[in-house]
C-alpha cells in the first residue's frame, strides 16, 4: 500500500486550523491521524496531555531535540514547539495520512528535510477578525495577543510568497472553509469518497 504524503496545516493562532483538522479526523477517522506536537507552554483549559500536545519542560524537550528526535522545532511566543519523528511514525504505522499543525519556523525546517508534504495555509479574512477570535478565546493576555498579531503579520507575509504553500484557505465561513479543505485533500492527497 502506498503511503499518502503528510498534510501540513499552518496559519496564525486563532485562524481555525485545529477546528478544520478535528472535523476532518471526526468525519474520516480511518483515514487520518494527528501528529501530536510537543510544547513547553502550559495547557489551556480543556487541553489534555497527549491529545492536543505533549506538554513537557524546556530542558527535557531541548535534550530530545539535541538527540535528533525531532523533524522540526521552533520557538513561538516564548515557548518551544516541535514534531517528533516518533509522533509522525506512529500515525504512519497505523496506516493513516499524517496531519501536522506547525508554525512558520516549523514549516521552514520541515521543507529543509525534503519530506514530501502537502502544505495548506489557513487564514482569517483580516487581522481584525484574527484579533477578535483571539480575544473571544479568553485565554490570552494583552501581551500575548499583541505578540500573536505581530507573528501573524510575518506568517501572512511568508504565505504570500509564491511556492511556499500548495493551497491557501480563507476561513471566513467555517462550512465553506471545511468543504474547500476536504476537496483539496481529496484531489491532492487521498481519496475521501
Amino acid at each position: 500500500m502506498l503511503r499518502a504524503r503528510p498534510v501540513v496545516l499552518f496559519g496564525p493562532s486563532g485562524c481555525g486550523k485545529s477546528t478544520l483538522k478535528n472535523r476532518l479526523m471526526k468525519d474520516f477517522p480511518e483515514k487520518f491521524g494527528f501528529s501530536v506536537s510537543h510544547t513547553t507552554r502550559s495547557p489551556r483549559p480543556g487541553e489534555t496531555d497527549g491529545k492536543e500536545y505533549y506538554f513537557t519542560s524546556r530542558d527535557v524537550m531541548q535534550q530530545s531535540i539535541d538527540r535528533g528526535e525531532f523533524i522540526e522545532s521552533a520557538v513561538y511566543n516564548q515557548n518551544l514547539y516541535g514534531t517528533s519523528k516518533k509522533a509522525v511514525q506512529d500515525v504512519l504505522d497505523a496506516g493513516k495520512v499524517c496531519l501536522l499543525d506547525i508554525d512558520m519556523q516549523g514549516v521552514i525546517s520541515l521543507k529543509k528535510t525534503g519530506m514530501d508534504c502537502y502544505y495548506i495555509f489557513v487564514k482569517t479574512p483580516s487581522l481584525n477578525e484574527l484579533e477578535r477570535r483571539l480575544r473571544v478565546r479568553g485565554t490570552e493576555t494583552e501581551g500575548s495577543i499583541s505578540r500573536r498579531l505581530d507573528t501573524a503579520k510575518k506568517e501572512l507575509a511568508y504565505a504570500e510568497q509564491p511556492g511556499n504553500f500548495h493551497s491557501v484557505i480563507i476561513n471566513d465561513d467555517l462550512e465553506e472553509a471545511y468543504t474547500e479543505f476536504k476537496n483539496k485533500i481529496h484531489l491532492e492527497v487521498v481519496s475521501l469518497w
